[in-house]
């Protein structure tokens, strides 16, 4: 009889360890993000991508014009998460903003050049004097 809960217990133990050994692979990307510089951007974007199966944590920091997500590798890519802040309206490293979501953004968090309310970066100050 204590043979049979011996044998019971190790096959408990190897059923919970092979449960575990199967996490999912996770990764932390980060996205450049350059028209992304207000406060509403940074909502509109977190908002958005919290949809996105396999989507843990988004966090834009629009003060940097990047965006840092970690995401499941088997639910997701890299390629829809930047298609998906493309499909919001902002530039995504390679892949441009649609013009359509582009220009459904509010005034001022369009480009400068587009007359909205993102300034023109400054160059860094060791440029300025060369």
């Amino acid at each position: 009889l204590m043979k049979k809960y011996v044998i019971i217990a190790f096959c408990l133990i190897g059923i919970a360890i092979a449960g575990n050994a199967q996490t999912k692979p996770v990764v932390l990307a980060t996205i450049k993000t350059p028209n992304a510089l207000c406060p509403i951007c940074k909502t509109k974007i977190e908002t958005y991508l919290k949809r996105y199966d396999g989507v843990m944590e988004i966090n834009v920091n629009y003060r940097k014009g990047e965006t840092r997500v970690k995401y499941i590798t088997d639910r997701t890519d890299i390629e829809q998460i930047k298609t998906a802040i493309a499909n919001t309206g902002y530039d995504a490293d390679d892949v441009p903003a649609t013009e359509e979501a582009y220009n459904r953004l509010p005034k001022s968090c369009k480009k400068f050049e587009d007359g909205g309310g993102h300034p023109k970066p400054k160059a860094p100050p060791a440029q300025l004097q060369q």
